[in-house]
């Protein structure tokens, strides 16, 4: 049996950045190994051929977490939209965030039918948003089939969105921790 790390530079070196990205995120999910870790081991493996992908790929200003292919995807519509690069994975107002651009006030979150389909499931996304609604932000939900089907109308949203945020909000209330 191999480390984490020593599978994920021998996969570096024959996937692309998307699917090694993919497992990046998978194995954090699985508890196995989690990014700052994987950082630090890879110095242990230097002038291996993968490393140089991996230590792209987790690069301290531009990697973030991800719990699906949907979200991957939705951070490089974001980019196209010509926003920074968000937060992910943090916890506001007590919820878990899909992403969040705290300079703004805009949270969005991307719903796969996966966790999205039951009525309870459904009526936590209701208080969830009410909660930060109540706090000021503004929250954007976008489907599955909106992230990969119907990019333009994503990237357009956020581009509108993040411009009227910028024009008419010059401060935001303090963010409860979670």
């Amino acid at each position: 049996m191999t480390r984490p790390t020593r599978t994920l530079v021998d996969l570096a070196t024959e996937l692309g950045s998307r699917p090694l990205e993919r497992a990046v995120n998978e194995a954090d999910k699985r508890d196995l190994i989690d990014p700052e870790t994987l950082r630090r081991e890879l110095g242990e493996l230097a002038g291996e051929r993968g490393v140089p992908a991996l230590r792209e790929l987790l690069d301290k200003h531009t990697f973030r977490l991800s719990d699906s292919e949907l979200e991957v995807v939705f951070r490089s519509i974001a980019t196209t939209a010509g926003l920074p690069q968000p937060l992910t994975k943090v916890w506001v107002n007590g919820f878990e965030v899909d992403f969040f651009w705290p300079d703004i006030g805009l949270i969005v979150e991307t719903d796969g039918l996966r966790y999205h389909r039951t009525p309870a499931a459904q009526a936590r996304d209701r208080l969830r948003d009410q909660t930060h609604t109540a706090a000021g932000l503004t929250t954007l939900r976008f489907t599955h089939s909106q992230v990969k089907h119907n990019r333009e109308h994503v990237r357009a949203v956020l581009q509108r969105t993040a411009r009227a945020l910028n024009t008419s909000q010059s401060a935001f209330p303090v963010l409860q921790a979670g």
